[in-house]
């Protein structure tokens, strides 16, 4: 049987290592601070849950980068290794969405909208997992008092596990039952896969990437898709006509 192709995501800070080492049961991801993540970054991890094998790509969370030439060229740069390395994986399962047990933001849900809406076409299960609930005598309250303010926001899910992602909290071994539980649930039927060129005019469409710098376009952006991001030319010339028609 394939593994479950899976992706963690959220802000930067949020627990997403945290969330790695609860459901691994020892830490396997490095947890720090990266206040300078890039857009779409990612790492592989595989699980054995329930009989089944996971893989789970953890994402560096979506930021609003400079939009300088580098900061463009590094965000596309980072989309479109995973969407290609998610394609040749044969696509995407499970959505895990990572998000602080707070106030619900406007990058809570530029993340939301980019992985299930446009990266997955709506079409593959999305599970939250609510973390920094060191705080809650009963962490499943959270969810009660929440989970309808969510819903406002546009924000759904196919199930939850509100964690804490403290090795030294009394409801740790709580959080790994219920992570691990989640995971367990998934009845397989998820799956979704599109060409990576169409991905990626959809991710750049929704980032707000559609245009690129004014000292990158025509022939320069082709030369630089082919080199960096290593398209095929004729790829690279066809996205270079959809964002810049009249070059």
């Amino acid at each position: 049987m394939s593994p479950v192709n899976i992706i963690l995501f959220g802000e930067t800070g949020v627990g997403k290592s945290s969330v790695i080492n609860l459901i691994a049961g020892q830490q396997i991801a490095n947890v720090s601070p990266d206040v300078q993540g890039c857009t779409m970054s990612s790492k592989e991890y595989y699980f054995n849950v329930a009989e089944r094998q996971f893989r789970i790509w953890d994402t560096v969370g979506l930021e609003e980068p400079e939009m300088g030439v580098n900061g463009y060229l590094a965000a596309i740069e980072k989309a479109l290794d995973l969407i290609q390395r998610l394609s040749q994986e044969g696509g995407v399962n499970l959505l895990l969405f990572c998000i602080r047990g707070n106030r619900v933001t406007a990058t809570t849900q530029s993340n939301y909208r980019l992985f299930y809406e446009v990266l997955c076409g709506s079409a593959v299960p999305i599970s939250l997992v609510i973390t920094h609930l060191e705080r809650e005598p009963d962490m499943d309250n959270w969810w009660s008092r929440n989970s309808k303010s969510l819903e406002k926001y546009g924000i759904k899910s196919a199930g939850h596990a509100c964690v804490t992602g403290l090795p030294s909290h009394s409801k740790y071994q709580d959080s790994k039952v219920a992570i691990r539980d989640l995971l367990a649930s998934y009845d397989g039927e998820g799956k979704y896969s599109m060409p990576s060129e169409a991905w990626f005019i959809a991710f750049l469409q929704l980032f707000g990437l559609f245009a690129p710098p004014k000292d990158l376009k025509g022939k320069k952006l082709v030369d630089t898709l082919t080199k960096r991001c290593r398209l095929d030319p004729t790829v690279a010339e066809n996205i270079a006509q959809k964002l810049n028609p009249k070059h």
